[in-house]
Formats: structure tokens, C-alpha cells, sequence
């Protein structure tokens, strides 16, 4: 690709995390432009194309087939993620998708043996926290040495109690609390352990909040142990029911010392003693938490597809987050533990 160009990106999926997607690609990422947006929605397309003039197509297959067109962004829902970008990849794309590529290993593997057929393009997963600067610093701490070997991680995903149950209504699809949640925390786990393989899972969880998820065998609140080759340990906790906000957090313990990210959801630096007590105010939701990580990710997305930087993710990474994910789904129905 010419040095001086734009990547050309269409981006399918127009939901809550799609618009945002759409958003930073259209203002904030450099050295691209959104020229085109999918969706089935009427009303989705027609908000795209007043926001940002693009192409609208109500069907991946007309994107997929625009010479004009050099990445494709899927923002849909992960029961499609595989067999879409399989179908980009073929066409000539490169391809960007939200976490996690699939809600079975088998389809992960099915995505990255296209992807070796096609090596020149580039597929990316979207492990955001990845790119948030204090669980960078924090794995460069790692790898620096500074907490000696590490072997525990602690990780959590927890979000505002939604009473309108937009989950309940995605539990469907999502792959469950783990799958859809703690898939972050798994790979946060393997990335700061150094990729160890995963050996055996457990996993237990209640619902507390939100009865309509029993129809579907999930929880709104979820926890786990997954046991890593060579010895190392992850504890995992996920909710849907955090009544102060959004609160991302690890821990991460070594030999000789331990770090710890996210902790107390703070929104700010502000802390405010009262006849209340003393308190912080506490970040809302996800893309507050992490609207910085997710322009670096796509910056990062769109520099290796114009061949300014290496891939920062591997396509393995994803998969082996897939398979960690599935057997705690399992374990969580059987109540045993489970091999991966």
C-alpha cells in the first residue's frame, strides 16, 4: 500500500460499541477514513449516514465486494464473528473484530487457518485492555522484572447494575457471563503470565439480580479458577450488578512483589470528605473506563494494516481465550472442574 494513503475502512455493526467504533474512525484515528457502514437497522444506517457521509449497505456481502473498501471493522454479534471474517478475509480485506472471535474454539481455529492462507492481510481481535496505558506499564513493568516471576493474577470485570437488562436480552448470543465478560480478564491473565497454557478451570456463579438469566444457564455474577502449565494461577470474578459503577481491576503477584490496576473505579483524582464520609466518584461504564485504550487499538489496527507497525496481537491469543472461556461455561453447568 502507498505510504502516503489512507486505509479505507467499512465498518458492520452499529450498535452501542458499533457508533463508538464508527465515531473514532471517522474523527479521531489518523491515516484512515470510514467510507461505508452495514447494518439491518434502517434507523442505524440513516444515523450513519447523517453523521459521517458514508456509504450505507444493508448486507455484509455488498460491503465485502466495494474495491473501494480495504478493512473491514465487525462490530456484530459474536455468533457471526468467524464466518464473517472468514468471508472479509477471502475478499481481500484486512479485518478488525470485537471480542471474542467466537464463541467455539473450533471456529476460532477455522478463522486463523483463512487468515494463514492469507498472510499479506491483517486480522485483529479487539482485547482493548491491552491497550489502556496502566496495564501496559504494568506488563512492561513485568517483563522488566520488577515483581520477580509473576504466577497469581486476580482480575475482574464488574458493571453498573443495568435494571433494564439489556444483558438478560444478549445472554442468547453472548456465550454467557464468562465468555462475554471474563474473556478480557483471561486474556489480561495468559498476556501478563507470559501465555502459559491453560490446563483445567473452575468455575461457580449466582444470580442475584436478574431471574430471566436461568433460562439460559448464566449468572449476573460469576467466579473462577484457571489453572496454567507450569504452575500459575488466575482468579477471575465477573458482575452485572455493581450498584457504584464500573470497576475494572488486577492484580498481579510475583515473587517479589505485586501490581495492582484499576482499583476503586476511580473516575477522577478527586476525593471528597463529607458528613457523608469520604468518597470518589466511580466511572460509569466501559467506554469511560477505557475510551483511550479502544482510539489506540484501532490506531494500532489501522498503522499494521498500512504496514506501518507489526500486528500487536497474535490470532492464537484469541483462541486460546475462546477455549478458557468454554470450559468455564461447562464447568459452570456441571458444577465440576474442567479440562480445557
Amino acid at each position: 500500500m502507498n505510504p502516503s494513503a489512507k486505509l479505507r475502512v467499512g465498518i458492520a455493526g452499529l450498535g452501542r460499541l458499533g457508533k463508538r467504533h464508527a465515531s473514532q474512525l471517522a474523527w479521531r484515528i489518523r491515516d484512515c477514513e470510514l467510507v461505508a457502514a452495514c447494518s439491518p437497522v434502517p434507523e442505524e444506517l440513516d444515523w450513519a449516514r447523517q453523521e459521517f457521509g458514508v456509504r450505507g449497505h444493508a448486507e455484509l456481502e455488498a460491503m465485502l465486494v466495494d474495491p473501494d473498501i480495504d478493512a473491514i471493522v465487525l462490530v456484530t454479534p459474536t455468533s457471526l464473528h468467524a464466518d464473517q471474517a472468514i468471508a472479509a478475509l477471502q475478499a481481500g480485506k484486512h479485518v478488525f473484530v470485537e471480542k471474542p472471535l467466537a464463541l467455539e474454539a473450533s471456529d476460532c481455529e477455522r478463522v486463523e487457518a483463512v487468515a494463514r492462507r492469507h498472510p499479506a492481510q491483517v486480522v485483529m481481535v479487539g482485547f482493548v485492555r491491552r491497550f489502556d496505558a496502566s496495564y501496559r506499564q504494568a506488563h512492561a513493568d513485568i517483563l522488566a522484572g520488577r515483581i520477580g516471576r509473576p504466577f497469581m493474577v486476580r482480575s475482574q470485570t464488574c458493571d453498573l447494575n443495568d435494571e433494564q437488562g439489556f444483558f438478560v436480552r444478549f445472554s442468547p448470543t453472548s456465550g454467557g457471563i464468562f465468555m462475554d465478560c471474563s474473556v478480557h480478564d483471561i486474556d489480561l491473565a495468559r498476556w501478563m503470565l507470559g501465555s502459559p497454557r491453560a490446563l483445567r478451570v473452575f468455575a461457580s456463579g449466582t444470580i442475584a439480580l436478574h431471574p430471566g438469566l436461568a433460562e439460559f444457564g448464566d449468572v449476573d455474577n460469576g467466579m473462577a479458577l484457571v489453572e496454567f502449565e507450569g504452575g500459575a494461577r488466575a482468579v477471575l470474578y465477573a458482575s452485572r450488578t455493581q450498584a457504584h459503577g464500573h470497576e475494572t481491576s488486577t492484580e498481579v503477584i510475583g515473587t517479589a512483589g505485586s501490581l495492582s490496576i484499576g482499583a476503586g473505579a476511580a473516575r477522577d483524582r478527586i476525593v471528597t470528605r463529607d458528613s457523608h464520609g469520604v468518597r470518589h466518584a466511580a466511572t460509569a461504564d466501559f467506554f469511560e473506563r477505557f475510551g483511550d485504550a479502544f482510539q489506540r487499538e484501532m490506531a494500532a489496527f489501522v498503522a499494521a494494516c498500512l504496514g506501518h507497525q507489526p500486528a500487536p496481537l497474535a490470532l492464537g491469543d484469541a483462541t486460546q481465550a475462546t477455549r478458557i472461556a468454554q470450559a468455564l461455561a461447562r464447568s459452570l453447568r456441571s458444577g465440576q472442574p474442567e479440562p480445557v
